[in-house]
């Protein structure tokens, strides 16, 4: 006897039957139905298999991040506080520079109207210096002096000693003239300079 495929030998048997029995086609059902249900068993077997890998893949994977999760999150939260401490840091340091700057810069202002004042005294050093030394070299006939005087019109220059002292001199002692006190020379020209 030749076999058939299942399909093809339903029909055959559903053509032979003569009378259209419903338990017949109850069974022929029922026996659609089973057939059906196996193939997608044998399907859903290696689907099923795949499933439980992966349950037992997803279960490592939360227990991984249960034991690491929490210690990087706190990890995490750490460096955001360290993060913010170095912020405070930098934003002082570059307060305090800021101050340093604006300190450097006055005491730069300082110095500079300290040159100027040094400027001007110089100046004025120098024009004495300059003023007394063009006095000292001058010739004799520029200066004002005594000697200028005729003889007759001169007068010896008084002599004041205290009362109370114990010295050799006596009030009407007269200064030789050579010992006398010349007056000062006169420090200003009648020139313009």
């Amino acid at each position: 006897m030749r076999l058939l495929p299942i399909p093809v030998l339903l029909i055959q048997i559903a053509r032979s039957a003569t009378a259209i029995d419903p338990l017949f086609w109850l069974g022929l059902s029922l026996l659609l139905v089973a057939i059906s249900l196996t193939a997608v068993l044998v399907a859903a077997v290696p689907a099923f298999h795949e499933l439980a890998r992966a349950s037992r893949s997803a279960e490592k994977l939360f227990d991984t991040l249960k034991r690491d999760l929490p210690p990087t999150l706190e990890a995490i939260r750490l460096t955001g506080l360290e993060i913010s401490d170095l912020t405070d840091d930098v934003s002082d340091g570059v307060k305090s520079a800021a101050q340093i700057a604006k300190q450097v810069d006055r005491n730069l202002d300082r110095a500079k109207e300290q040159a100027r004042s040094v400027e001007v005294n110089t100046r004025s050093v120098f024009t004495g210096v300059k003023a007394a030394w063009k006095t000292f070299t001058r010739s004799t006939p520029n200066r004002h002096s005594r000697d200028r005087l005729p003889a007759e019109s001169r007068q010896p220059l008084p002599t004041y000693f205290n009362k109370n002292s114990d010295s050799d001199f006596d009030k009407d002692t007269v200064i030789p003239e050579e010992n006398r006190l010349k007056s000062p020379p006169f420090y200003f020209d009648d020139e313009e300079e």
